[in-house]
């Protein structure tokens, strides 16, 4: 499991121009199953997204679709954890 943390590098008007392509990278692996939550941060000076992945190279694969990676408008950090306490509502999501 990955926590990716976003941090904006270049101005809002500049992370806006592109939102729409970066909602439908969510969106495309929100629906493939890979990413549970993903969000903004508050204030707005990124986002973080919650990755299922095998490995840290396959996450790395993926952020590198994101229009705001591509483009430069953001720094991403890459978490990797093993989560121990767990929800009952995450537990299907997490499928160990």
């Amino acid at each position: 499991m990955f926590l990716v943390l976003v941090q904006y590098v270049r101005p809002l008007a500049a992370i806006d121009h592109y939102i729409d392509q970066h909602m439908a990278f969510l969106k495309k692996y929100s629906d493939s199953g890979q990413f549970a939550i993903s969000g903004r941060r508050k204030p707005r000076t990124g986002g973080l997204i919650l990755v299922k992945a095998d490995s840290r190279r396959a996450v790395e694969a993926i952020i590198a679709e994101d229009p705001f990676d591509r483009l430069q408008l953001a720094l991403y950090e890459i978490i990797e954890f093993e989560p121990t306490t767990v929800n009952e509502t995450l537990l299907s999501y997490l499928d160990k």
